[in-house]
Parts: structure tokens; sequence; C-alpha cells
């Protein structure tokens, strides 16, 4: 039986005392070493889901509970060492004059021995594939770079939960790629539970589940591939779909019908060529 590492129990939130919810009423789990994405337009909820999970802010109704340790004022810093976050910015994370530094000073404030320090730095930026830049300033990196570095300071406190929000925003394709496919990596061999805020629809569908946000409400919880076969009703409140799956759609109507619905490009080729097989 898989081990939940966040619950949330009927969990609303607001800025403030007359203002709206931001949240309503939002109630679920997410497990040890799974990958979940949060989708939603802007205003939907999603980003101050991961403020919550971090203890950045605390709900004004229900519960959160970070493996089960209840989220409060007294187990605020207990929960920061279970939950590692990444920003959109990764400037605004830097402390550091170098990227070893920069990848030591959370540690240095959870007084990890200093042997275990450069264990850790090592093992975390050769993680994320930035091992050469030890001495290199921060501000002389690339934008991926930068995150790589922002996700290795992270991995170096041996979270058990880590969150991108919108971490890959200001980056090109190449650069989104990238740092995707570094931390696909890290899941993999650090087993951390992974949840990514994000626009990006390529990053959805890495993930084994994805929840959508709609006007502070859970929309839909499902696998990418049961979210992204709902275009009509993901379009009707706002989101968009991947284009291999607007595609697919144009060929059906064209009378190529693909037997599965496809998340990628691989696997539009994959289901075409099934289909030339068998004609």
């Amino acid at each position: 039986m898989r081990k939940k590492i966040i619950e949330f129990r009927n969990v609303s939130f607001r800025y403030g005392e007359e203002a709206p919810w931001v949240l309503k009423n939002c109630s679920f789990d997410i497990y040890e070493d799974e990958w979940v994405a949060i989708i939603g337009h802007n205003g939907s909820g999603k980003s101050t889901i991961a403020k919550l999970v971090n203890g950045l802010l605390f709900p004004q109704e229900g519960e959160i509970l970070i493996d089960g340790q209840l989220v409060n004022e007294e187990s605020i810093w207990n929960i920061r060492k279970e939950v590692g976050m990444v920003f959109q910015n990764p400037d605004n994370q830097f402390v550091g004059a170098t990227v070893q530094d920069d990848v030591a000073f959370g540690m240095e404030n959870r007084g990890v021995p200093r042997e275990d320090m450069k264990k850790r730095i090592t093992e975390t930026l050769t993680a994320v594939r930035m091992q050469d830049y030890l001495l290199t300033e921060p501000h002389r990196l690339s934008g991926g770079q930068k995150q790589r570095v922002a996700i290795a300071s992270v991995l170096a406190i041996s979270p058990k939960v880590l969150i991108l929000d919108e971490a890959t925003a200001m980056l090109d394709p190449s650069g989104r790629k990238e740092i995707m496919d570094t931390v696909a990596s890290i899941q993999d061999d650090h087993g951390v539970s992974l949840i990514t805020i994000t626009h990006d629809l390529q990053e959805v569908v890495q993930a084994d589940r994805v929840i959508v946000m709609n006007r502070g409400e859970i929309w839909k919880e499902a696998t990418p591939r049961g979210i992204f076969t709902q275009k009509d009703e993901l379009r009707k409140i706002g989101l968009d779909v991947p284009f291999v799956a607007i595609l697919a759609d144009e060929l059906k109507q064209a009378g190529v019908a693909i037997e599965m619905e496809p998340l990628d490009h691989e696997e539009l080729l994959e289901g075409l060529w099934t289909l030339h097989s068998r004609t």
C-alpha cells in the first residue's frame, strides 16, 4: 500500500478576511515517489497550493499534513526540512558567492556536518550536471544552469517533496526540456515526490497524475491521458491541450483514427505506424 506524503483535508484559503476565497474546500493526497502536475488558469489557486505545502502560507480552514505531520506554526521548520521549493526566477534563491557556497547554505542552516556537506555538494551538483561549476559565480551562469543549481541546493537538504513552481517558465524550449529531463532523472534516482506547477503541456504529460484547478476548486484529477481526452471541457475553463492531441483529432476527422490518444510525437508516430501495418 502506497504511503501518503501530502494530505489536503478540506483546505480553504484567502488573502485577507474580506478577500474572495482563492482555494475552496480542497481535498487531495499525494503519495511517495509520485509525480503530480497541478495546472489551471491564472488565479485558479495552483501556486497558493505550493506555498501552503511549504508552509509559506497557512490555511484558514481545513488541515494539511506532510508525512503525517500537521502543518502549523509550531511544525513549520520541520516541514521545511521535508519540502523543497524551486521558484520561477532562480536569482531570487541565490545567496552564495559561488555555486558551491549556494548549495552549502541550506545545509549550514541545518547543522549538517562539514564532511557530509562536501559529499552532498558533489552528489547533488553531479545529479544536475553542474559539478564543473563549483567555484563559478551564479550571475555568470545561463538561465538553465541557474535553475539546475537551484534544484541542487534544494536536493542537498534531502527533502521528501520537491516543488517546482513555474520553474521553467523563463527558459527557452531547449532549456525547459533540459531541466525536466534532469528532474525526471532525479526523481528516479532519489525517490522524491515531485509537484510541478506549470503551464507547459509537455511537462504535464510526463507526470503520473494531473490535478486541474478551476476558480479555487479541484476540477478534475486523472492521468495525463485521462485529462487531455477532455479537450472541449479543458478549453471551456481556459486551458490548452497538447498540439499532438489536436493533430490526432484532425486525423480522426479525416478518417485516420489512432487507437490510443497520443500524448507526444513518439506515441503519434507509433499509432500511425500501427495503422499502416494493418493496411
